[in-house]
């Protein structure tokens, strides 16, 4: 028998699938929106819909759970309820907002949209998916959903549980990755229901979010479970296939906590292109091959703020996750012992006691040696003698001089 060629196989396999896609059809708008219906949470991007706040939510949901997301959003749109406040507002201060969501290009993109329609798309969303995808930081997802959910647009989108949704009814055997996403756009919008593709898209991620779970399925709690293929053969968490899997990298890096004189901490502001761009930090980096933390640590700074620095007792140190590495952050005291500090590899920097470093956007990770630090600051006030020696500033004076931290 004569084999079929790829492209063979892409035109014979929906005239395969179409009774089937005809019966998911039918039990999406007779069983799955009604279930959604009666079911839907309570979550605070449905109530009061318009362009933004559909827009803010579905930015949010991004890499993040609903559950997760909710008090963030509501704070976030009590501090910018519409586009022209979030235009006007600061990028640290958009970005302290989002603080603790990651991802936090996501932030930067939103306040650059948002000045985008301020300033000269007449403060007002385009209401075309092709428009909607020209605009920074909204992919095919993205404005498929705001298209659907803020203007009523015949458009799919596919997030991951909609992906593990198509994957278990259709029993799809691509792995995860573009060839899956492409399947299950066609899928998605062969099943969309004309007029009421906000409903489906809804209903569909909730579905995932619920019912569908990527562990422990409540199969007999789905409205599609009638005409699901892999809960028929019950196999339901073999799907989506998943790829081989690639090692995560993991890092050992070591952050500077210098203090001066008067009890404030020297931080950096990363570079806006960089990977946690606008965010502060203790400064430093990851270790080279031979080196000491210590050696580490010293050589960052001197690279990064060109200061030579003494470095003293470890602070703490934090095991963290981020979506494509690890790393294990040393947090140690240090001290200036020479030089001024320079803009060379980071955007700022700036002295600032303990009690304000809160004020400023960190990520995760740091946030946790602010934690460490404030415990520290409290000890230190409790017991002054010998818990403050060895890791204060002594480049601008004498070193026998007392040091005294200060939480203000």
């Amino acid at each position: 028998m004569t084999s079929l060629n790829r492209g063979a196989v892409e035109r014979v396999r929906p005239v395969q699938l179409a009774p089937l896609i005809a019966a998911v059809r039918t039990s999406i708008v007779r069983q799955l929106l009604p279930w959604f219906r009666r079911h839907a949470r309570a979550l605070p991007w449905r109530r009061r819909r318009t362009p933004y706040r559909v827009l803010v939510s579905e930015l949010m949901l991004q890499q993040t759970r609903a559950d997760q997301a909710a008090p963030y959003f509501e704070r976030f749109i009590r501090r910018f309820p519409d586009w022209r406040a979030l235009a006007a507002a600061d990028e640290a201060d958009v970005l302290k907002a989002w603080e603790g969501l990651g991802y936090y290009a996501r932030a930067r993109n939103l306040r650059r949209l948002a000045q985008w329609i301020v300033n000269k798309g007449g403060g007002r969303l385009p209401k075309s998916v092709d428009a909607l995808r020209r605009l920074p930081g909204i992919g095919p997802y993205t404005a498929a959903a705001v298209g659907s959910l803020a203007f009523g647009l015949d458009a799919a989108a596919v997030d991951g549980n909609v992906r593990r949704v198509l994957a278990r009814v259709f029993e799809l055997s691509a792995p995860r990755g573009v060839s899956l996403e492409a399947e299950c756009r066609r899928l998605a919008a062969d099943l969309l229901p004309k007029g009421r593709a906000g409903a489906f898209n809804e209903a569909m991620m909730e579905l995932g979010a619920v019912v569908c779970l990527p562990r422990a399925p409540r199969c007999t709690d789905c409205p599609l479970r009638g005409v699901c293929r892999s809960a028929a053969t019950g196999t339901p968490e073999q799907y989506p296939r998943r790829a081989p899997r690639k090692r995560v990298p993991h890092y050992v890096v070591g952050a500077a906590v210098t203090l001066d004189a008067r009890g404030r901490a020297l931080i950096a502001q990363r570079k806006s292109e960089e990977m946690l761009g606008g965010l502060w930090e203790f400064p430093g980096g990851k270790i080279e091959p031979g080196e000491t933390m210590a050696e580490c640590i010293a050589r960052e700074l001197k690279e990064e703020l060109g200061i030579e620095i003494e470095v003293g007792e470890r602070l703490t140190v934090v095991r963290h996750a981020y979506s494509h590495f690890t790393i294990e952050l040393h947090a140690h005291f240090a001290r200036r012992i020479r030089g001024r500090p320079r803009r060379i590899h980071c955007a700022d920097f700036a002295w600032v006691p303990v009690a304000r470093l809160r004020d400023r956007p960190f990520s995760r990770a740091d946030l946790r040696i602010i934690e460490a630090l404030e415990a520290w600051v409290a000890a230190a006030r409790s017991h002054p003698r010998g818990r403050a020696s060895n890791i204060s500033d002594t480049s601008d004076r004498p070193q026998t001089s007392p040091v005294t931290v200060s939480a203000t």
